[in-house]
């Protein structure tokens, strides 16, 4: 087999469940102009991060000298089906999303590459060289995964595969290899409107744009001020994120959960006692969410959330 061949194979034996390959090129011109009218419209909110590094969000290849392929990695994070227990009435619980049901992705994914680069340079020599990035890095991700062909960008933001939907998470290696890259996907969801539909605050604005300052997991999860009172009601039993948009579109319907058996999942954590937030320590905070993307927010905006969640709650009874 090629090296590209290789990379593949080994990438879907540490668990991926999709991998594809593009070149270090800048993003075209229509996507750097969607991104700088997204900013200039204020729809990034509070995200001022998402202000600096222009120039490596639209040029991934300065991110990693002489860079010319991308390894762009898809992780399918559909829970598996759990029987639920009935609810017990004297408890109120707040929902969390999906993705924040596993351990912290960051840490699983970056393990994961790291054996995979590990693989690559045992093949492919000492000139190797690599940058691995798990979102946190500047790097236009799904963008990029639309060009290696691991699906396309929907309405809600996602990217979606027509076989897993559009619960993934995305990770990159940025190399110096000169690899052999795949096609784009051709598919989209321009005839559908059913995420627009049911999003609960209506972030999915119109011109095709995310408002985030309209969206319940930017407002639960980064957001640090105080929520106003016509949003917060809309967050309902909301505690961390939103899943909304994901579970409404057509593509999620009869996807496969999961298969990756070393990505912990916690179940228990779909719903969490909001009493039991509210009266929750610092030290105690740290302790239980140590390895769950729970703690991104911190304690007390998680506080902030469990009252709102309780609140309405209380109202809608």
């Amino acid at each position: 087999m090629s090296l590209t061949e290789d990379i593949k194979q080994k990438a879907i034996e540490l668990g991926f469940d999709l991998v594809g390959i593009t070149d270090a090129s800048p993003l075209d011109d229509k996507q750097f102009k969607f991104l700088n009218d997204w900013l200039a419209l204020g729809y990034a909110g509070r995200m001022l991060y998402m202000r600096k590094n222009l120039d490596k969000r639209t040029k991934p290849a300065k991110l990693l000298e002489n860079a010319q392929s991308i390894i762009c990695l898809g992780l399918n994070y559909t829970p598996p089906m759990i029987e639920k227990k009935p609810p017990d009435t004297n408890i109120s619980a707040g929902r969390i999303a999906n993705y924040a049901q596993y351990e912290d992705y960051h840490l699983f994914i970056k393990r994961q590459l790291r054996k995979l680069t590990d693989f690559i340079a045992s093949v492919a020599g000492t000139g190797f060289k690599f940058k691995i990035c798990v979102d946190s890095a500047p790097v236009p991700e799904r963008a990029l995964a639309v060009r290696a062909g691991l699906g396309f960008i929907g309405k809600n933001h996602m990217l979606i595969n027509p076989t897993l939907g559009p619960q993934i998470f995305l990770a990159e290696i940025i190399t110096n290899l000169k690899l052999q890259t795949d096609e784009s996907v051709t598919d989209d969801c321009s005839g559908c409107n059913k995420c627009v539909d049911a999003c609960p605050i209506g972030a999915l604005q119109p011109d095709g744009h995310l408002n985030a300052n309209k969206c319940i997991s930017y407002l639960t999860i980064e957001y640090k001020g105080e929520i106003p009172p016509d949003l917060a009601e809309k967050i309902h039993d909301r505690l961390f994120g939103c899943d909304e948009c994901v579970l409404a579109c057509p593509y999620q319907q009869n996807v496969p959960v999961c298969k990756n058996k070393n990505f912990k999942f916690y179940p228990a954590r779909a719903n969490l006692n909001l009493s039991r937030i509210l009266d929750m320590t610092e030290d105690h905070f740290q302790t239980e969410f140590a390895d769950s993307p729970i703690k991104r927010p911190g304690l007390q905006p998680l506080k902030r959330n469990a009252k709102i969640c309780l609140q309405n709650l209380f109202t809608a009874k």
